[in-house]
């Protein structure tokens, strides 16, 4: 059921998490699928519904930087640091688990993520979960696993229905796509996930270099080669590629087309949407994008390859996982 984001329905969406149901609410960077995160079956709902493999972690929601220790343990300077800086916002940090988080939220590791969001409603809704108690929320992207996220309240109904039990509507969230994730478990940090908040940004904060993930990193929510995926087949294509390509496409072959710098040929009828040119604006609109070209049932969608800047770095993650086959 949607419900629009007042006082009153996000009293009833903590509510509704104390009792162990499922509540989609919004943040900045894209709709969350939430559960009490202290509540074992509650969060294994959300791996129910969302079709989660079990080792594949969840993000807890906590309310500020103070609630830390109540979720990670040893932790670092950086990570006071980091969250000082960036908290509340599209941030999530990797850290060594305290006593008492299940191995559901972790994935089994002995790591934990963790952000403070930045989201007014998302905000409301902690605040309102702790008056009843509540301790986080855990919250992965509110999507089926491995699927185009959620931007809007209408796409968690798409992928959902009644699986879940109330969805806070605020329209579309701000950044549209997921938050950057550090690890802070080593002597190095390392960007498991880029987003919103650059790892030239992280840097300046820490003093130090970022390294890069390796197989020793733990695993985080939105990693996997595969992920954020329409079910066309999606292909990432430069400029001059797209353009000859259309030029001899099958006529048996269903074409949708993202584009954010090539005009409309006359001569292709297909579905066409012209992205911004703008990397914030371009982020913001990109899961809707995804999704409108999705339901035209075209065979394949066919997106311009945004440029290589440090300000794409984000949406060319995406979009490679989105394309990705395995």
């Amino acid at each position: 059921m949607i419900v629009p984001a007042t006082p009153e329905n996000i009293a009833l969406a903590a509510r509704r998490l104390r009792e162990g149901s499922l509540v989609a609410f919004p943040t900045e960077t894209v709709y969350g699928l939430g559960a009490d995160a202290r509540n074992v079956e509650a969060v294994q709902r959300i791996f129910a519904v969302k079709g989660r493999p079990a080792q594949h972690p969840v993000i807890v929601h906590i309310e500020g930087i103070s609630a830390l220790p109540r979720w990670a343990r040893d932790i670092p300077s950086g990570a006071r640091a980091l969250g000082a800086a960036f908290w509340p916002g599209p941030l999530t940090l990797i850290l060594r688990r305290a006593a008492g988080v299940s191995d559901i939220v972790t994935g089994g590791q002995d790591s934990v993520g963790v952000r403070v969001p930045g989201h007014p409603v998302a905000r409301g809704l902690l605040a309102k979960f702790a008056e009843r108690g509540g301790d986080g929320i855990a919250a992965p992207s509110a999507n089926r696993f491995g699927r185009i996220s959620a931007t809007r309240a209408e796409h968690v109904v798409e992928e959902f229905a009644d699986e879940v039990a109330l969805i806070l509507d605020d329209g579309a969230t701000r950044h549209g796509i997921e938050s950057t994730i550090v690890d802070l478990t080593r002597d190095e940090p390392v960007i498991l996930r880029p987003g919103a908040i650059t790892a030239e940004q992280i840097e300046r904060s820490l003093g130090t270099k970022l390294r890069a993930a390796s197989s020793a990193s733990p695993r985080a929510s939105g990693t996997l080669d595969s992920h954020y995926s329409p079910s066309a087949v999606t292909r990432v294509m430069f400029q001059s590629d797209l353009l000859s390509a259309l030029g001899r496409v099958n006529a048996s072959l269903q074409i949708a087309v993202l584009a954010h710098s090539i005009a409309k040929p006359a001569s292709f009828d297909g579905p066409w949407i012209d992205a911004p040119s703008d990397s914030n604006a371009f982020a913001h609109d990109l899961y809707a994008n995804l999704r409108a070209l999705d339901a035209s049932d075209a065979d394949e969608i066919w997106v311009e390859a945004p440029p290589e800047g440090s300000e794409w770095i984000a949406i060319n993650d995406r979009l490679r996982r989105a394309a990705h086959r395995g």
